[in-house]
């Protein structure tokens, strides 16, 4: 009886019986399912699967170095959940493209589930998702994606960066925010009707929280709350992510709430009144999906999807231009081949650029920015390959996979422009590159980004020589990603020495 009562008074005692208790349960509910038809893997431990074989902080050098082992489809335990790990670009595009009903579906992931709710355009399924989606693709190009309008606010973000370096007179700065902000107020001005000035204390706090949620999504903490959620919970591991999220939405409701008192049908500034529009044609049914939840969510997922990759990407490329100078210095040749001085670049250009498309495609693949991809689900029980996938796995297709595919890309992890040139020297698509994912769930912002990125990175290099700093060489450059979900630069300095 002392034991008992000693167990009973000890907190900490019994909230790690708990935990062992709820984990033995969740993982027997969680093997009963046999596996004999699904495909092979890694023998799991009992309670952590197969965690130990796992770098948590960067899972997908794991998932490639279990794929070496186990081939182009594998199920991974990760605790007491089962999943499917599809490896390389001729498993990756059957799944996605071919078979894209089977794959087609968002998985539910509880980190994403409790910061999301399920709504908006990109974690969301069914007809919700097929609303949303149609919807906003169609309110994307009213508002230029892909036509000259919109490249004339890419352009005006060109200028208003290159006015931003040309401030730091050659010295050392982090180009970090700038770079963010620029790229962030091209989708902004199609959402909200209007950019932002760099300097703005508001802005500057939402550049902030999406990059701080861009890390805390990939860190260990977090894919540990998405296989344990109990035990997440219990430990507030999703508390900062949480708060950031809402303090986003603060943001977006606020401004929702400003332009239903403006609101008129003959202003349509931007996406929100195309939606309050929506709104007010849709408020005679019964049942619509264009509600306030799926306005806040949708938004926040355009502007964190908008801002985060491409402005990625682009440092990226800063970064790798300083790292291999005789790029960039045929990059800078070609722009002065093809365009005048002070001239701005435009879409048009990148035809007559094929070396500058290239190099920037090489920018996307090599620095892989969305390593596993966003998990899928299947629907119904799928049958690939030879194996039974059972309805409601999540499936992981592993864009690095694809990116650094041995069997695609001569040098799959060096970074080599002429991976998209040809004998010529002219520029040639490549099936395997996915950086956008793949079919029925590819990027809904690929064009935009595709022109940001080109006009961007052109003006920039049109401007300004990129250096290291004093005393640092391109070989002290480090190329090791930062952790997060999306692979990040590790926090450099550059000097930006104009060409004119």
């Amino acid at each position: 009886m002392g034991f008992i009562a000693y167990f009973l008074t000890r907190v900490d005692v019994l909230i790690y019986f708990v935990i062992c208790v709820a984990l033995f349960i969740y993982w027997r509910n969680g093997s009963k399912k046999s596996t004999s038809i699904m495909p092979p893997g890694p023998t799991p431990l009992p309670f952590i699967g197969n965690i130990n074989l796992l770098d948590l902080n960067r899972l997908h050098k794991s998932l490639m170095e279990l794929s070496e082992k186990y081939g182009e489809i594998y199920t991974l335990h990760v605790g007491p959940r089962k999943l499917v790990v599809l490896s390389g670009y001729k498993a990756v595009k059957e799944a996605l493209v071919t078979r894209a009903e089977d794959f087609g579906e968002r998985a539910n992931t509880p980190m994403f589930d409790l910061a999301f709710n399920r709504h908006g355009v990109i974690f969301s399924n069914g007809e919700l998702w097929k609303s949303m989606r149609r919807f906003t693709l169609s309110t994307l190009r009213d508002f230029g994606m892909g036509k000259k309008s919109v490249e004339a606010k890419i352009q005006d973000e060109v200028i208003a960066l290159t006015e931003s370096f040309k401030s730091h007179n050659g010295k050392p700065f982090n180009a970090h925010l700038l770079v963010n902000s620029a790229v962030s107020n091209v989708i902004c001005s199609i959402i909200f009707g209007n950019r932002f000035e760099y300097d703005d204390p508001t802005f500057g706090k939402l550049i902030r929280l999406l990059d701080e949620n861009a890390k805390l999504f990939g860190t260990r903490k977090m894919v540990l709350y998405n296989y344990y959620p109990f035990i997440g919970s219990l430990l507030g591991l999703h508390n900062n992510i949480m708060q950031n999220i809402q303090n986003l939405k603060d943001f977006i409701l606020n401004f929702v709430k400003k332009r239903k008192l403006e609101f008129s049908a003959n202003d349509i500034t931007g996406y929100i009144d195309a939606y309050l529009m929506k709104q007010e044609q849709e408020s005679t049914k019964t049942e619509t999906y264009f509600d306030e939840e799926n306005l806040i969510h949708t938004v926040l997922d355009l502007f964190a999807a908008g801002t985060e990759t491409t402005s990625t990407t682009i440092r990226w490329g800063i970064l790798l231009m300083m790292k291999y100078p005789e790029i960039q210095k045929r990059v800078q040749d070609e722009i002065k081949t093809h365009l005048k001085p002070g001239q701005l670049p435009t879409v048009e250009d990148r035809k007559n650029m094929p070396y500058t498309d290239a190099v920037i495609h090489e920018l996307q693949r090599f620095a892989n920015i969305v390593p596993l991809n966003l998990s899928h689900t299947t629907p119904t029980d799928v049958y690939f390959r030879g194996y039974c996938i059972p309805k409601g796995t999540e499936v992981i297709p592993l864009l690095t996979s694809v990116l650094y595919d041995k069997t695609q890309w001569k040098t799959p992890y060096q970074f080599n422009p002429n991976h998209f040139l040809d004998k010529d020297g002219k520029f040639v698509r490549h099936d395997a590159f996915m950086p956008f994912s793949a079919g029925r769930r590819a990027c809904a912002g690929e064009s935009l980004a595709k022109m940001e990125l080109f006009l961007f990175f052109t003006g920039l290099l049109q401007a300004f020589t990129f250096y290291p700093p004093p005393g640092v060489s391109r070989e002290d450059l480090n190329l090791v990603p930062g952790i997060g979900f999306t692979l990040v630069p590790t926090p450099y300095k550059t000097c930006a020495k104009l060409n004119y």
